[in-house]
């Protein structure tokens, strides 16, 4: 029997991760993610699969960021009626993120509908918060080593990929065939997680690329982001920190819980975490010790350190205090949420400060920032730039070039394929060339839409 893979999305971009394997009529979507950034990108979310959603008859996640899950409630909307397999972190995430994706595309569509910003009219969501409801039904969880049956004679294994709660590599045999999905994979030292497992055995290995043509510096990330808050809090500034939900959010409010208790940063120093998502978020990790490095007393602590600000009026009352303050608001890349309301209200005063606190795809509002325009386009309107922009360096919770050729190495044999994936253009073929040179294994980048044997 034959085995294909056919790139759907995660393939030349960090975004829209889908890899449809298909082997005798049966078809396995492995993740199912929105894509982010660019808007030509961005589009491709309102393009027609090129299989209809009720011929998948399965779906399995790697985790739950929504470049990986946030297509799932259009899939399910326009046909999907298969199980979803799931790690139980990964079920409770999703559970948070699909219904605020849903959420939020509804929000950001009233707001432009009121205020006239859109060329369509009226325009509407992807989907709403009650469509993203409907997936919870079609999760089934699956505990990491145990192998699972996601169509009958396929087989499926999860194993720990560090990253983020529930985050996974999935090993899929079927067809006589081992075909290995690296899911984002976490650092070894993560400020938060445990290290990814070493990978297992398998023919065809599809490697995530985010950092694939760089290295992590080694400066820890309480040392690169005490100097700023330090900076912005002696000249009575406030510091807007985008945030990643799920992972960076909990990496920042755990670094400044030890700044504090270190006295490194002023104890006085008001933090606000601007989320309900990430608040939700942060209430997990004491529901999965066992996932992470943190005590159950550090934990507390994280959740402690920040006040959080759940309602739309309380988010809209923090922009009429005065600094010194940090705000802590999704999302990590500034493409949508209330993260957008801090930024046009404290942007144009060079006392207050941004810090960036990762990777940032281009075409965003974050990577516009970076660039040094003097302008960003937030809700139709220009809005000018002038308070300091930083960059954590350290934050990442992705694997390095480094980091990801050293788990390729641990494989114990030589996989006959290697497809670089989720990576821009640069970070891919960057990735290619170093396990040819290195390794010397085949390595090969393929384009959005490419079908490939696997």
């Amino acid at each position: 029997m034959s085995l294909n893979i056919t790139f759907l999305g995660g393939a030349n971009t960090v975004t829209g991760s889908k890899y449809l394997v298909e082997s005798a009529g049966q078809r396995l979507l492995v993740d199912c993610g929105l894509f982010q950034g660019y808007k030509q990108l961005r589009l491709r979310n309102w393009n027609t699969l090129p299989v209809a959603p009720d011929q998948i008859h399965a779906v399995v996640l790697t985790h739950a960021h929504l470049d990986h899950s946030g297509y799932l409630p259009l899939l399910v909307k326009e046909g999907f009626a298969g199980p979803v397999h799931v790690t139980p972190g990964t079920r409770d995430l999703c559970n948070i993120l699909l219904p605020d994706s849903g959420h939020i595309q509804e929000e950001d569509a009233n707001f432009v509908n009121r205020h006239g910003l859109s060329k369509h009219v009226p325009a509407r969501p992807l989907y709403t918060e009650q469509d993203a409801l409907k997936c919870a039904s079609r999760f089934r969880t699956e505990s990491w080593g145990h192998a699972f049956v996601p169509i009958p004679g396929w087989k499926a294994t999860f194993s720990s990929a560090g990253h983020i709660l529930g985050a996974s590599s999935l090993l899929l045999e079927v067809a006589g065939r081992r075909v290995l999905f690296s899911g984002d994979l976490g650092r070894p030292h993560d400020v938060l997680m445990n290290p990814p497992e070493p990978p297992p055995a398998a023919d065809t290995v599809l490697i995530e690329s985010t950092y694939g043509n760089r290295q992590h510096p080694l400066t820890d990330i309480g040392k690169e982001l005490a100097p700023l808050l330090n900076k912005v809090s002696a000249r009575g500034g406030v510091a807007v920190v985008p945030v990643f939900a799920v992972g960076r959010a909990q990496a920042l409010l755990h670094t400044i819980a030890e700044l504090k208790a270190q006295g490194a940063i002023p104890h006085g120093l008001p933090i606000f975490l601007d989320s309900p998502m990430a608040i939700h978020t942060t209430a997990l990790y004491g529901q999965h010790l066992s996932e992470h490095r943190l005590t159950a007393a550090q934990v507390q602590a994280m959740d402690r350190v920040a006040t959080m600000i759940e309602t739309t009026d309380q988010s809209k009352a923090l922009m009429s205090r005065h600094g010194p303050m940090v705000i802590l608001a999704a999302s990590g890349m500034a493409t949508g949420g209330r993260v957008l309301h801090h930024l046009a209200n404290y942007l144009g005063h060079h006392r207050h400060m941004v810090i960036l606190t990762g990777f940032q795809s281009p075409g965003t509002r974050g990577a516009t920032l970076l660039s040094g325009k003097p302008t960003v386009r937030i809700h139709g309107q220009e809005v000018p730039v002038r308070a300091e922009i930083a960059q954590l360096e350290s934050a990442s919770a992705h694997a390095d070039g480094n980091e990801l050729i050293a788990w390729l190495r641990q494989m114990p044999q030589v996989p006959s394929q290697v497809y670089v994936v989720h990576g821009e253009l640069d970070a891919a073929d960057m990735l290619r060339q170093r396990i040819e040179l290195e390794l010397k294994w085949s390595a090969v980048v393929p384009e959005h839409g490419a079908t490939w044997p696997g």
